[in-house]
């Protein structure tokens, strides 16, 4: 048993005489440990492709709420009526009147 394994820590199952059959393995095993790693390394930057990605529609959803909370204070009436004032309209005193035409 201490035999055997020294002789795989210096690698004499590479140079014996049906070496051949440990190549290939060896060669298959170092294959699929290279696409391991870049399965891998394809899920990790994919991860944080998405992380990226989720920060930022956090901000655009941040930037529409902030857009719609200021549409909505411009569109108030108050808001309007200062404007107004400043261009020098005034608010009309009488209502309005319907017109009705008649054919």
């Amino acid at each position: 048993m201490k035999q055997t394994v020294y002789d795989i820590l210096k690698g004499k199952f590479l140079i014996a005489d049906d070496a051949m059959k440990n190549w290939r393995m060896l060669l298959f095993l170092s294959f699929l440990a290279i696409i391991m790693i870049a399965s891998s390394h394809n899920a990790e930057s994919k991860v944080h492709e998405i992380a990226r990605l989720n920060d930022e529609v956090r901000e655009l959803r941040t930037q529409f709420v902030d857009g719609k909370t200021e549409l909505m204070r411009l569109k108030m009436e108050s808001s309007i009526i200062k404007k107004m004032t400043r261009e020098g309209l005034k608010r009309p005193t009488t209502p309005p009147q319907k017109i009705i035409v008649k054919n």
